[in-house]
């Protein structure tokens, strides 16, 4: 259920931005994108004395919005949701992003906020579990803090292809890229 609802709570905010983008002046810019990549939970065989599979590509959407801090300068908030198909069954979080924009518009930044991740028992241990009752009262919620690094590149007009790598609590490793709409 929580996931239910925090795709619907980041599908909201993705529609409901470029009406905030519209009210706002030249400081700022918002964006919006698709986005897949691969999440590694960096658990090994030899951590759980088991074959396990403990990583899932991903695949989801983003927005967020920068204000303009300086000639170059800039700090942003940013939401995603992505859903895994392996070791995941998704991950989903907010962060802030501080960077700088460089030659033809390409941004460059760190960023640091929350994410959260549901873990899928079955894809990690490959044991199929029909009736749900295997695993049903292991928890299989997570989050921690988020810290990553990222870049923005415009393709022309208002698209840009972006990439990141994050890591969650420095335990993890997500790289994502994507495609995205600035307005």
């Amino acid at each position: 259920m929580k996931n239910i609802v925090s795709a619907a709570l980041i599908g909201a905010a993705i529609f409901a931005m470029p009406g905030v983008a519209s009210a706002q002046d030249a400081t700022g810019s918002g964006f919006v994108g698709v986005s897949a990549g691969y999440h590694d939970l960096g658990i090994s065989d030899e951590d759980v004395g088991a074959d396990v599979d403990t990583a899932s590509p991903i695949i989801g959407a983003y927005a967020g919005y920068d204000f303009m801090t300086g000639s170059n300068l800039f700090v942003g908030v940013e939401g995603n949701y992505h859903f895994g198909t392996d070791a995941l069954d998704s991950d989903y979080g907010a962060s802030a992003r501080i960077g700088f924009t460089g030659q033809g518009g390409s941004k460059f930044y760190a960023r640091a906020g929350y994410q959260w991740f549901t873990l899928d028992y079955e894809e990690i241990i490959g044991v199929e579990d029909p009736d749900g009752e295997a695993f049903g009262d292991i928890e299989n919620n997570f989050g921690d803090y988020l810290v990553g690094v990222g870049a923005d590149f415009p393709l022309g007009g208002t698209t840009a292809v972006r990439v990141n790598l994050d890591t969650i609590s420095f335990d993890t490793l997500r790289a994502t890229a994507g495609l995205q709409y600035n307005f």
